[in-house]
């Protein structure tokens, strides 16, 4: 006699599975970025475009390249800047404005009471600013690279610094300082002092008169100092 199969016992509704593994924590989905924005484009555009003067000249700057340095769009420029000439003219005017801030600063520390003295902190403030800036001036001191009789910020920041010459020359000569009795020629001789050096400097001729890089600057100090003293009147012998 047959015995009847044993039924196997029965299998719970999970055995023979795997157990699952536990699936990770899905990550909450970041935020899309929001497209990058400058408070003040204007502001942060010129500081590009000066530096790329700085790097390679004026011919290296372009409203695409100032727009690309400062990380936005090719097109938002142009709401400010329509032309490479507008954004030119910006990068003079604060050019401009820094040449008359570092000459402004230097005069602080001039001594009171002596017009020659004034000038020959001004005068080394401007060589000084234009050896260490030499693209920037060269922006400011050429008609070249922008309109100057459209530029309201550059006309009357240089206008001011030439009327500061002549008037802290005036004062010298008001106050017997000076030997020279035409003090208009002393006005003109001391405007092409400072700006023939500079642009030697900038133009490369230094090296050809023995005067190395390095001392630029005190060969700049040396030659206000030997220009004040041709136009000094002498010290009373006492």
């Amino acid at each position: 006699m047959r015995r009847p199969a044993k039924t196997p016992p029965a299998k719970s509704p999970s055995a023979g599975r795997r157990s699952a593994k536990p699936r990770p924590a899905v990550a909450a989905r970041a935020p899309a970025a929001k497209p990058y924005h400058h408070g003040d484009l204007r502001r942060v555009l010129i500081e590009a475009a000066m530096q790329l003067v700085g790097e390679g000249g004026p011919e290296a700057v372009s409203v695409r390249e100032a727009a690309r340095r400062a990380g936005v769009s090719p097109g938002a420029p142009f709401r400010h800047f329509p032309s490479r000439d507008a954004l030119m003219n910006a990068v003079a005017e604060e050019a401009q404005r820094r040449f008359r801030a570092e000459i402004v600063a230097a005069l602080a520390d001039a001594p009171p009471g002596d017009p020659l003295g004034r000038f020959r902190c001004l005068g080394i403030a401007y060589l000084r600013w234009a050896m260490k800036n030499p693209t920037h001036f060269e922006i400011i001191s050429s008609r070249r690279f922008f309109d100057h009789d459209r530029s309201a910020g550059v006309s009357s920041d240089n206008a001011e610094l030439i009327g500061l010459t002549e008037r802290t020359l005036a004062e010298a000569f008001s106050a017997g300082q000076l030997a020279a009795r035409d003090l208009k020629q002393v006005q003109i001789a001391g405007r092409a002092l400072v700006y023939g050096f500079a642009r030697m400097h900038i133009d490369g001729h230094l090296p050809r008169w023995g005067v190395a890089e390095a001392e630029a600057e005190q060969m700049a100090a040396d030659i206000v100092d030997l220009f004040i003293a041709g136009i000094a009147r002498p010290a009373a012998k006492v």
